[in-house]
Order: structure tokens, then sequence, then C-alpha cells
């Protein structure tokens, strides 16, 4: 079996070797921290995904080896591969920072900041790109798309006003189901993620849109509006499940199970994707095998309701010499 042949790639000064035909992307990805380009469109669990939102553009300052030209245009970092003695520049590029800076805007030109009423706040990687590059003010002087809220099948609903256009709901229901009924209608502007004669989507994998939407676009009717994400507790789980692998996160308020999602990466992507019924049918813990809390990074705003073990470790500690003090004191007080 032939040797994988390796390229050398330097990004934002950090050398790594990676095989032939990777993305830039994915190469920052084995270097990891803060030279990942941020992506809203691409899935590396999804094939044709990518190119789409061009968050993650990036300045090639050296071609390769054999070309050291620079690229004219900053390119998208998703669809870019490597070439050996590339040399890449990030967040140590003005050129690229300012670019996002206007590409965030794009972005939030028609997307409302209703982030206090939706269900993503907390887990939206929008939320994240508008802290870190977005604009006090909007120069865009024109009324907002405005769609109205449907329902595709009795589980999900679709609020078209906050999608991107990312296509992921798209090409997950094109490649881990038999059929999709949704898709990308209109053009330009008009473009709108929609079902034909809003007919149900009801296959048992559907629910997975909800997961790889980047956005509040997408959400589960069942979670809807019951709490914030940072007020519940992320526990990993499992059950035998003869559709799929049944590897699921269950996030609890108290002893309830409010919602079941797929087990995601450090990069918000789904592991392994889920059926149906362990999303929407299994809300019991009585029904999973618990593995224990989920890490959580404490850069989350998640982090701040979680425990690294199930039972909470006290608030404040016992401090026997403190209360005997304070015994003490009360019964002086008592007398007097």
């Amino acid at each position: 079996m032939p040797e994988e042949q390796l390229v050398k790639v330097n990004i934002d000064g950090i050398p790594v070797e990676v095989a032939a035909g990777t993305t830039i992307l994915n190469a920052a990805r084995q270097i990891g921290g803060d030279i990942v380009p941020p992506a809203m469109c691409y899935y590396s669990k999804l094939s044709g995904s990518g190119g789409k939102c061009r968050t993650c553009l990036v300045k090639v300052s050296k071609g390769s080896e054999k070309d050291p030209r620079p690229m004219p245009k900053l390119v998208a970092s998703c669809r870019t591969t490597v070439m050996d003695g590339m040399e890449v520049q990030n967040i140590t590029s003005a050129e690229v920072i300012e670019a996002r800076k206007g590409i965030v805007e794009m972005l939030l030109l028609n997307h409302p900041l209703d982030c206090p009423i939706c269900d993503q706040a907390g887990e939206c990687s929008l939320q994240d790109l508008g802290y870190e590059h977005g604009a006090a003010k909007t120069r865009y002087e024109f009324e907002r798309r405005q769609f109205e809220r449907i329902d595709i099948g009795d589980k999900i609903q679709l609020h078209m006003t906050r999608c991107i256009l990312c296509y992921r709901c798209v090409f997950v229901a094109d490649q881990i189901t038999d059929h999709r009924i949704h898709g990308i209608l209109n053009r330009g502007d008009h473009s709108e993620i929609s079902t034909y004669i809003h007919q149900a989507v009801d296959n048992d994998f559907s629910g997975n849109v909800i997961d790889v939407c980047p956005v509040g676009a997408l959400t589960d009717k069942t979670f809807r509006f019951k709490n914030r994400v940072w007020f519940t507790k992320p526990v990993e789980a499992h059950r035998d499940c003869d559709k799929c692998c049944g590897k699921v996160t269950l996030w609890y308020k108290g002893e309830d199970v409010l919602r079941v999602t797929g087990r995601k990466d450090v990069y918000g992507e789904v592991e392994e994707f889920i059926c149906n019924t362990c999303r929407f049918d299994q809300k019991k813990t009585v029904d999973w095998i618990i593995e224990g809390p989920r890490k959580v990074a404490n850069t989350s705003v998640i982090s701040s309701n979680h425990y690294d073990s199930l039972k909470p470790l006290p608030v404040i500690k016992k401090n026997l010499a403190l209360q005997e003090a304070n015994k003490e004191q009360l019964e002086r007080y008592t007398r007097l």
C-alpha cells in the first residue's frame, strides 16, 4: 500500500504537515486554537458543503514552493486545498479581519437581533461572530426580509427570517434520508428554505436539520421557549437503537430531560446523526444509560450552570470553627 503523501503548510507562522488534498480550514483545525477560521456553512460530515457563507476567507501569501506567487484575492479556506510550501494568513492579516467584518455585516442585513427570545442563543455561531467582528451600526437602509413561521412536520418549526442560507439542512436531508421535500426556492434576495407547498418533513432522520442549523432558523418545537440553554445541564447517554447509533446528549433541568440532541465536536458538528425516535420520543432518564456530564468549554455560557460530576459540589464549604464561633455569638446576643 503506497504511503500517504504529506505536504507542508504554514498558517499564521505555525507549520503543519497534512495529507495532500486537505483544505486550508481542516489543516488549521489540526493545529487548533484561535487560528482556525470560523465556518458557518461548512460541515465536515456533509459532502459538498462549504463555499457559501464566506466567513472562512483567508489570505494565501505564498502559493507553494514551485510557485511562490501569492493568490490575488482572499480565498475560502473550506474550498481551497493546501499545496507544499503554502503560507496562509488568517488572524495575522488585517485584510482578512476587515473582510470578515464585512461578511458578518452582510449576514446580519436581514438576520433579526432577537437573541433574547431565540432558542439558539448561547450556542449560536453567528452570535460569536457578531461579538468578535460585528459593527455597532448597520449601513443597510432598506426593510429587512420578513417571513411567516411555518411548521415542517409536527416537531420542527422553520423561522426563515433568521436563515442565512447555509444549505446545511438541505445537504443533510439529501445525504442521510431516502428523499427530501425541502430546499432553496427562488433566487437572489428572494431565496428561501421551504417545502413544496408546505409538505411535512416526516422521515426518520428529519430532526438532524435542527442540529446542523448554525442559527435559530430551524428549531425543536418540543423544546421551543421551554428554557434557556445555559440553565440546562448536558449529560452524555446512549441506548440500543435499531435505527441509529443511539449516542446522544441529554439536556437536563432538574430531573427533567428538556431536549435530546446529537453529540457535537469542538466545532459544533454532529459526530453521528441520530433518529427521530431517540430525539423526540425518549425523554425519560430510564430510557437511557447515563455516561456522565458532557465536557463544556469554560468559554461557553453553558458552563455557568454546569458541573464536572453528576452530584454538584457544595457552593459553600463547611467551616466548623466558624460555625462554633457564630453559635457562641448568637448565644451572647440572646442573653443580652
